[in-house]
């Protein structure tokens, strides 16, 4: 409505009344150095706030500090998630489909790392409750630690358009305890143990 008024108040208020013309007024040397600098200015500030604060979200620990490591793969279009914490094995592997979408399981109270790829397209990992998004970019790899201290199921999800079927990109978090957390991964193994032999 404002910006309706400002455009209609010099239509009516300021036609053209005689023949001289108004005042031309050119190089307002303040008034230019105010309109540039202050944007500038303001966009410092902000950017300097960003950095700040950007620089502690995606802050790496050493490895020493970190109790569990997966990997993440975006793919059209499910999810893969590599569980590296599997001893002797190496990794579990749990692979999704758009038919039937993964579980992330996570440890409570245990910091993790996940390593972040694409297969293909550029993906969006993200899990809305804990307030974590990072990109899966096809040849480049991105790391992102968390800890999650609240045991539930949340929903996680691609963010980013990825092609035709991006809404089906979903996958599940379920926050258990260690000892829950031990025995899936073990079980994990023991699967792919057995389609191996």
């Amino acid at each position: 409505m404002i910006t309706l008024i400002l455009i209609l108040w010099p239509v009516f208020f300021h036609r053209k009344k005689d023949e001289n013309f108004p005042k031309q007024t050119q190089y307002n040397i303040p008034v230019e150095i105010a309109y540039t600098l202050i944007p500038f200015l303001i966009v410092a500030v902000l950017f300097y706030f960003t950095v700040q604060r950007e620089s502690k979200i995606v802050k790496i620990s050493p490895d020493s500090q970190v109790s569990h490591f997966i990997d993440v793969v975006g793919f059209q279009w499910s999810w893969q998630f590599k569980y590296k914490d599997a001893g002797d094995f190496k990794s579990a592997t749990v692979t999704g489909t758009p038919a039937q979408p993964p579980t992330l399981y996570l440890p409570q109270g245990q910091k993790v790392r996940f390593t972040l790829d694409a297969n293909d397209v550029v993906h969006g990992f993200w899990i809305p409750a804990f307030m974590i998004q990072m990109q899966n970019l096809p040849g480049v790899t991105n790391q992102l630690e968390f800890t999650a201290n609240k045991l539930g199921t949340y929903p996680g999800r691609c963010n980013i358009l990825c092609g035709r079927n991006h809404a089906q990109m979903l996958f599940t978090v379920k926050v258990v305890t260690l000892a829950e957390y031990q025995s899936y991964i073990e079980g994990l193994v023991a699967e792919e143990k057995a389609a191996i032999a």
